[in-house]
Formats: C-alpha cells, structure tokens, sequence
C-alpha cells in the first residue's frame, strides 16, 4: 500500500469545498492530472471512494462525507502539535491566527486591527501573508482561524460556498495607476488610445482575474502592451512610481503615493472594479478569543429592519 501523504488530505478538504477538480487543483497549484491522481491515491489508501465523479459538481460519497471530518481533525492535530513544538503557541488560547492576502496584509491590517482593539480591547494576531490561493487553502485546511481576502462582484470566491461565514470588513476599488508627467496628468494615460506599457499580475492570481475582467470588458488589449508581470501588487507599484507602465492596484495600497502626487489615476471610473475586503470563518463554532472577533465583525442580522 502506497504511503499516505499529508498533501492528500489538503487535496480532498479542498475538492470538498469547491466541489470542481480544475478549480481545487488551481488553489493547490497543481496540474489537473497530478491532482486528480492524488485523489485516487487516496481512495486507494482508505479503501473507499470518497468522490462521486457521476455529479455535476462533484459531491462526496457517504464514505467521503464520513471521512471529511477524520481528514480536518488529523490536519489540525498535526498543525497544533508542529505550532507546540516549535514554539509558536505560547499559551493557548491566546494567539488568533489570520491568513491574508499580501496585500491586505500592508495596506489594511495594522489600521482595522487599532480599530478592533479600540472596540474590543487586547487582540493578539499572527499574520500569515500570503497570495490569495495560499490563504484559502489555510482556511480550507484549518491551518488558520480567520482570513482576510478580497472579493469581488466579478469573481465567485468563498463568499458563494455556504460553509464558510464571510463578513464585509470594507469596500475599496482596483484602480489603474500611472506615474504623472510634468503636468500632472497621467504619464500613460488610457483615455488617449496610445499603446501603453503594462505591469501585470500573473493571470492566476486573484487581482490579475480581476483586471483581466476589466481589461476584456473595456477592450483594452490591444491598447496595452505587457512589459512584465508578478503576483505582488508592491512589486507593480514600484514599475509604476519608476513610470515603467500602468498597473491595476487596489486604492488602499497606493493612497499615500496618490496624496503625495507620485501616482495618478489613469483612464475613468469605468476602468476600475470594486474590491470588498472580506473576513471569513470556520464555520464550526470555536475559541472564545476568535468568537469575540467575529461578534465584532459579523453583520447584524436586524440592522435596517423595520
């Protein structure tokens, strides 16, 4: 009998949640193949199909549903011990750990967490930063409590898949952005219909899904003309201060460059898409410490009722 591989069960609670192979294995950043045959291996080491491929989306057999829970708690068994070991719980109870993006991670922690702390009192968090993929799978895995991520109108995220409670913590916009020319106006500007350089994210990352919507929508391919790309909006950010191109960036990120007048915006409103920056849960009730959060954090359910 083949080994079983911790990866395996991270495969499995995450098919479990997106109930679709290509989209699992994009969050595992895997091919397809490989993913789809970890699956089996699996199957292979408990013995029982734990997948019903008849179902369009896939669903779970009552092995697989059984399972489930036997897969979360040895993840979260294993993680615990590995966090002890290392030092890393100094006493329970007392650390909430919190997935998110890069990103967010800079631009909007260090702010909402004041606030929080201001409305709730001491918060201790450790922050694990991370791409957007990265941070649902700590979330589907158990490897985090909370997670901090963008969604948007024009993307389903975890917001659609019930299992996971989602609060809306704040809305800003992906905004184009350009360094200025000597009359402050955008250096590369989208109005003009002039073939610009283009700081891009990686097409599998979540903000580059989100601009390639924009840049379809508003057919702008031809008018943009790549220069290079990376996952991290810092790292576009810095293309754009040096005037290398133009780059989508979220509105938090570059609010000081736009103060200060060393970005610009570029093109109109129609050339921006909304952000809503998300907390999520587990959905099973938990410590007392990420319940109070949460409490601070979650909609009330009566407010604007008649």
């Amino acid at each position: 009998m083949l080994p079983m591989e911790m990866n395996w069960l991270e495969d499995f609670l995450t098919l479990s949640v997106t109930r679709n192979f290509s989209r699992a294995a994009e969050l595992r950043n895997v091919t397809q193949p490989a993913f789809s045959r970890r699956i089996r291996n699996l199957e292979y080491w408990v013995g029982a199909v734990l997948i019903d491929r008849s179902l369009f989306p896939v669903g779970l057999t009552q092995a697989g549903e059984a399972f489930r829970k036997t897969a979360q708690e040895a993840l979260d068994t294993l993680r615990l011990g590995r966090e002890e070991a290392q030092g890393l719980v100094p006493r329970a109870g007392e650390v909430v750990s919190i997935a998110a993006s890069h990103t967010i991670a800079v631009s909007f922690f260090g702010d909402w967490h004041a606030r929080l702390q201001a409305q709730i009192g001491p918060v201790r968090a450790r922050v694990i930063a991370d791409h957007v993929a990265g941070c649902v799978e700590a979330l589907i895995s158990g490897s985090c409590e909370l997670m901090l991520s963008y969604s948007s109108p024009a993307l389903p995220t975890l917001a659609e898949i019930g299992r996971y409670p989602s609060a809306t913590l704040a809305w800003e916009r992906l905004i184009p952005v350009s360094a200025p020319d000597q009359d402050g106006r955008p250096k590369h500007d989208l109005t003009r219909r002039t073939t610009i350089p283009y700081l891009c994210y990686s097409s599998n990352s979540y903000l580059g899904r989100v601009t390639a919507a924009v840049v379809e929508r508003e057919g702008l391919a031809s008018q943009l003309e790549f220069s290079y790309e990376c996952s991290m909006s810092d790292v576009l950010k810095r293309g754009a201060l040096a005037g290398a191109g133009i780059a989508w960036i979220p509105e938090l990120a570059v609010r000081d460059e736009l103060a200060a007048g060393l970005l610009v915006q570029s093109g109109d409103e129609r050339h921006t898409a909304p952000l809503a920056i998300t907390l999520f849960r587990q959905p099973e009730p938990t410590r007392n410490e990420v319940e109070r959060i949460w409490a601070a954090c979650e909609p009330d359910p009566h407010a604007g009722a008649a």
